[in-house]
């Protein structure tokens, strides 16, 4: 009874470790390069022109904010020099510049926020789509696992370049 019993643990053990071998024998791996796929696609192009004009008008704003500081305060500075302001004068004048100096720097960050919200607003769906199609092709195709090269991950010798196909699914 007893050597029936370890018998049977020991044909069970061999089954399990039969199994995880034959289970890791049957992973497949696959890699692929995602900034290339990205840098391809007319929806990136797309996106990377509307983010730069986007850019530009906002630039192009806060250029103007600058212009009419430095006019404003050269002709403080002109005045200043000719000795046409009183003290109280110059010191609302001087406040009033602070605040236009103030408000550039305003201006500045809050371009930086509306620029972040923009890129995510034009990528953030490519990426997306990307990343569906990629899923999608590992699990119609029994991947275990897709790396990105892309990202500087290392990749197994016996993965599977997958970057042409997931480029055809886009």
């Amino acid at each position: 009874m007893k050597y029936s019993s370890i018998i049977t643990k020991l044909f069970f053990a061999a089954a399990l470790v039969f199994a995880v071998t034959f289970s890791a024998s049957a992973q497949k791996f696959g890699h692929l390069n995602s900034a290339e796929l990205m840098s391809e696609l007319p929806s990136i192009k797309s996106a990377d022109s509307e983010l730069q004009t986007y850019q530009q008008q906002l630039a192009k704003i806060g250029e103007d904010l600058v212009t009419d500081f430095q006019k404003n305060y050269q002709d403080y500075q002109a005045k200043v020099n000719t000795g046409t302001l009183s003290q109280i004068q110059a010191q609302e004048i001087e406040a009033s510049l602070q605040q236009e100096q103030q408000s550039i720097q305003v201006y500045q960050q809050e371009v930086q926020r509306k620029v972040t919200e923009k890129r995510k607003e034009l990528y953030d769906p490519i990426f997306d789509k990307v990343r569906n199609v990629i899923e999608q092709y590992g699990k119609d195709n029994g991947y275990t696992m897709i790396f990105d090269s892309g990202l500087g991950a290392i990749l197994f010798e016996s993965s599977e370049d997958l970057t042409e196909a997931v480029r055809a699914k886009l």
